[in-house]
């Protein structure tokens, strides 16, 4: 029998896991900025590895612990799992390049996974707990970079983070096949609602598909920075026009 209660999409847990994903980030730069402590810094990037890592191994404990022992349903092959460990090597390294995989996958993958999350367990069940730890705090190692290191994404950035999609999708395609089991949702459509849902049946035109939404959701992603960067072009423009010509 199970007591767990049923999640329920944009009720209170879930705004309130909204909410503060999105102010949680902007909360912790803000006293590193105002402190100006390096050591703060480190500390903060080392809690939210070590919580990101810890939720993952607690879950994979808890789950065998009710019976999900096939270790094929255990492989960290979930985008949110090469997510997170991207989003660590990024917090440690100071990596521009882990930076723009960080942020391509966790925002546009994870993103998603928590406006429309794959999930049947509501709050308190430690299932809701852990998924969203896991995702959230992702996002929330993401846009600390953003606001404390100044990191951003660049046109060159599409491609290279495209390239290593493309190999996620590879291997994960692969394990797929070998364990039948629905790592990236490859095999088919998740079951809660989600943008994958708008897609085809058909498994070929389906995985073409999601390849379309993922680039879709990479320029939608790199547009906010695509407009400053031709606001401030236009603007250095206008500043060398009105400079008076001088011999």
């Amino acid at each position: 029998m199970n007591d767990a209660p049923e999640f329920q999409p944009y009720g209170l847990p879930h705004l309130t896991v909204i909410l503060l994903t999105i102010v949680l980030p902007f909360v912790l730069a803000g006293i590193v900025r105002r402190t100006k402590s390096q050591p703060l810094e480190k500390m903060i990037i080392g809690v939210l590895s070590v919580v990101l890592i810890l939720n993952y191994i607690v879950y994979l404990v808890f789950i065998r612990s009710r019976g999900v022992v096939d270790w094929r349903q255990m492989l960290p092959m979930q985008m949110c799992d090469w997510g997170m460990a991207v989003v660590i090597v990024a917090m440690w390294t100071g990596s521009q390049r882990w930076f723009e995989v960080a942020y391509f996958w966790g925002i546009g993958g994870t993103l998603q996974a928590v406006l429309t999350p794959n999930l049947r367990f509501g709050f308190p069940d430690w299932r809701f707990i852990s998924f969203f730890t896991s995702h959230c705090g992702i996002i929330v190692g993401v846009v600390f970079l953003m606001l404390i290191r100044g990191y951003r994404p660049y046109p060159i950035s599409i491609v290279r983070v495209w390239l290593w999609s493309e190999f996620y999708f590879v291997v994960t395609f692969v394990v797929d096949g070998l364990t039948g089991f629905n790592y990236g949702f490859l095999l088919h459509k998740p079951e809660a609602f989600s943008i994958l849902s708008f897609l085809s049946d058909s498994r070929p035109l389906y995985l073409l598909q999601m390849h379309g939404v993922a680039l879709l959701f990479f320029l939608a992603l790199y547009a906010p920075f695509a407009v400053v960067d031709l606001v401030r072009r236009k603007e250095l423009v206008g500043r060398f026009c009105e400079t008076p010509f001088q011999k």
